[in-house]
């Protein structure tokens, strides 16, 4: 069967999968975000109903925007519509809507042949209906037995519970994840379907904690970001609020993506940021230097339509906050600025999945800047890994001085050495290194975090 458009990837592993599903009507493929695992499930579909194999098929997504590009995908490799309505020949809904599906949509698995297609199937946990979450439980009891086939995708199959992810096997006694198909990074790059990532970590050699006290001050210097967040009060969130790294790492998106837009004029930069506060701090940085940004949050009206007109739009850029992350598809996306307190692998590489979606010949390289933090710098080791060796080495350390602050195209004098940048923590009340003293005690000691102005940055080329 002939489907144009298809990557040599996704036509074997549609191969495999038609394969194995003589045998066992569970299927799992695990490819590098990126690399078009929508329109592979939706390939395959289209080979099971011409094969008449399938009556129905249903889509499950963690994500809204994430089941919209489902429905547009399928429509346009199946020529028919996805939305559940008469006349479709199935539907997608997020995992979240299954437990609000009656017992008429469930029987649609009984009365007729279901190819049922999960995306990002580490979200659903269980294999023991104790040991499931609520998705991975829906699955259990309304799918897993029901279904003549299934397609369970993900591009990072592991849970940070360390739970079994529903429907997948695991290997006996290591207790290995099975993959029925694997499609990796490396393989993607060589195959030019990914672009190239290349990952920046910004670190600074001088780096002064002040401890104010009623009677005195103490000051302790620091030679790296890691040796701070490892010897201080000081944790990694706080540094991301501080104006001066905030400044340095997006005016390194920024320069990165001129460079990058000289070539390819619609290139867009993704900032991945802590929280709704922390993500307006970071628009209006960017807006000081001229660049024009949207903000999308879960409390944004029609967040929806906010990621669709920046897809087709040429903004420059879009600061994100738990909405741009796993699955969401907008390729124009080569630079991100990884601004997110949650430090978890899953996370770090669905952020980086983003930009790594190759459209032309021009568009080879992926840009990730973010914060020399030890577990950051230990995934970005770990990506570096997956790649040949030949592509995967520490290839440059610069010593440079602190970008400026300038607005965009405008050139700013760089300081001296001994020039700092400071912010002040106000401490959390719940931390207890730096708990408030009751009335007639030792007073609270207050923070302030300076940087010297010469920057380190260590660059991953992969």
């Amino acid at each position: 069967m002939t489907i144009p458009g298809l990557r040599t990837w996704q036509r074997q592993c549609i191969e495999a999968a038609l394969a194995h599903f003589t045998t066992t009507p569970h299927f799992l493929c695990q490819a590098t975000p990126g690399a078009g695992k929508t329109r592979l499930a939706a390939a395959l579909a289209r080979c099971l109903f011409e094969m008449n194999k399938i009556d129905l098929v249903l889509c499950f997504a963690p994500s809204c925007q994430v089941v919209a590009g489902f429905r547009t995908t399928f429509a346009d490799v199946l020529g028919k519509r996805l939305d559940g309505l008469v006349g479709a020949v199935g539907g997608a809904y997020t995992y979240q809507a299954m437990e609000h599906r009656d017992n008429t949509f469930w029987q649609l698995l009984d009365e007729y042949r279901v190819f049922v297609v999960f995306d990002e199937i580490h979200h659903c946990a269980g294999h023991d209906p104790l040991l499931s979450n609520a998705w991975g439980q829906q699955i259990l009891q309304r799918i897993q037995d029901r279904a003549a086939y299934t397609l369970a995708l993900s591009g990072t199959p592991w849970r940070s519970d360390n739970l079994a992810i529903a429907l997948a096997r695991y290997s006996s006694p290591e207790g290995k994840l099975i993959c029925d198909y694997r499609y990796g990074l490396k393989q993607a790059i060589t195959d030019g379907v990914c672009r190239s990532p290349r990952i920046l970590l910004l670190d600074n050699q001088k780096v002064q904690l002040t401890e104010a006290l009623e009677t005195e001050n103490t000051v302790k210097l620091f030679p790296s970001i890691a040796a701070l967040l490892g010897d201080s009060p000081i944790n990694y969130e706080d540094l991301l609020r501080h104006d001066d790294v905030t400044h340095q790492i997006l005016g390194l998106g920024c320069e990165r993506l001129d460079e990058i837009r000289r070539t390819t004029p619609d290139a867009a930069g993704l900032v991945v940021a802590t929280d709704i506060e922390h993500a307006h701090q970071v628009a209006q940085v960017l807006e000081a230097r001229g660049e024009a940004c949207h903000v999308v949050t879960n409390r944004t009206t029609g967040a929806q339509q906010v990621i669709n007109a920046f897809r087709l739009g040429g903004c420059r850029w879009i600061v994100a906050v738990g909405m741009i992350s796993e699955g969401t598809d907008i390729p124009r996306l080569q630079v991100c600025c990884y601004l997110s307190r949650i430090r978890t692998e899953l996370h770090y590489r669905q952020v980086l999945g983003r930009i790594l979606r190759r459209t032309g010949e021009a568009d080879n390289l992926a840009w990730l800047f973010m914060l020399a933090e030890p577990t950051l710098q230990k995934f970005a080791e770990r990506i570096a890994e997956d790649l040949p060796d030949d592509l995967a080495v520490l290839t440059q350390v610069e010593n440079l001085s602190s970008i400026s602050h300038q607005p965009h195209g405008e050139a700013g004098s760089k300081g001296g050495a001994d020039d700092v940048s400071s912010v002040s923590f106000g401490l959390l009340e719940s931390d207890p290194l730096t708990a408030p003293y009751e009335s007639g005690r030792e007073v609270q000691p207050h923070y302030q975090v300076s940087f010297s102005s010469h920057y380190r940055q260590v660059l991953l080329e992969l």
